[in-house]
């Protein structure tokens, strides 16, 4: 809660005061102009009236011009009573009868927002922090039909997003966010569209879940990694026993094959120096390898240097 209020007061002084005033060059020459001929008027007539009179006049003027910049407008009341919109630029207002009541800003806005301790549908808290860029598209029906539109805005997000948090599961909760965000989006623009605002996009931040839940989570995601690695290798296995499979229908009426690939098996065994090659005694009488063994032994007795012969 304290941090909601925390974005609500830091939205609202971003924005422009509705009643505060604001001085411009315009209404110093104003309040200036009439004091100067007021106290030449005193020192020609040695008169203190004139600036007395001169000193009213300003005050009175002063509060006559308004400027309100580009992104501004100014909603005017006369006695009270709206009569329209004001800038932007320079304008004049009836003193003590007209009114700026509000100044509406209608750039984008961005409000930060979030529903802490929110049960999903399947009965699990979470903190969801979000941010939403709004605009105001119509400054009367923001002046006139909601006390405070940006903090309405904000407390009709935060109830929009409980809202939706509570019907959403956790698992479409952190996979679909696209799809809430849009949906979020839609439910905060028909609640915001009859105070003339309208919104451009919400972001989810931050899904935030408990401890507990996050470490059983990642066991579980562990658990689905390991499942799919034993998988994947008893898929190669597979392939591998097919490719083996295969070979030895290519050797079965090719001995010549066979006993090039047995050499090439040897060479590849006894590359580099201490190797140790084991071969199975059937292979030894089936594909021929006994004096290919011999030379291999007598080969690797010259490369270590060693002077005991071979067994």
């Amino acid at each position: 809660m304290g941090n909601i209020q925390q974005s609500l007061i830091d939205t609202r002084s971003n924005l422009p005061a509705p009643t505060a005033p604001r001085l411009n060059f315009v209404s110093v020459l104003a309040f200036l102009a009439p004091i100067a001929l007021g106290a030449l008027t005193t020192l020609w007539t040695l008169n203190p009236g004139g600036a007395i009179v001169g000193v009213l006049l300003g005050l009175l003027l002063a509060q006559s011009p308004k400027i309100a910049r580009q992104w501004e407008r100014a909603v005017i009341l006369r006695l009270g009573k709206y009569i329209g919109l004001r800038g932007p630029g320079l304008f004049w207002i009836i003193p003590f009868v007209d009114q700026v009541s509000a100044w509406i800003d209608q750039r984008v806005i961005t409000t930060a927002f979030a529903a802490e301790e929110t049960l999903t549908s399947d009965t699990v808290p979470v903190n969801v922090d979000a941010v939403l860029f709004w605009m105001v598209y119509d400054p009367e029906k923001a002046a006139l039909e909601v006390q405070n539109y940006p903090a309405a805005v904000s407390w009709a997000a935060q109830t929009a997003l409980r809202d939706i948090i509570g019907r959403t599961s956790l698992s479409d909760l952190l996979r679909g966010r696209e799809r809430i965000e849009d949906e979020l989006q839609k439910l905060i623009d028909e609640r915001s569209n009859p105070w003339g605002v309208t919104v451009q996009s919400v972001e989810m931040r931050d899904v935030i879940i408990p401890a507990s839940l996050q470490d059983a989570m990642s066991r579980e995601a562990q658990a689905a990694r390991e499942k799919a690695a034993r998988v994947i290798l008893a898929q190669a296995e597979v392939e591998i026993a097919s490719q083996f499979d295969k070979a030895a229908e290519s050797y079965r009426n090719n001995p010549t094959a066979l006993h090039l690939r047995a050499m090439n098996m040897l060479y590849e065994g006894l590359k580099e120096k201490g190797a140790l090659m084991l071969v199975p005694s059937s292979a030894v009488e089936s594909m021929g390898m006994g004096g290919l063994i011999g030379a291999a032994a007598l080969r690797q007795q010259k490369l270590t240097g060693s002077e005991d012969k071979p067994e």
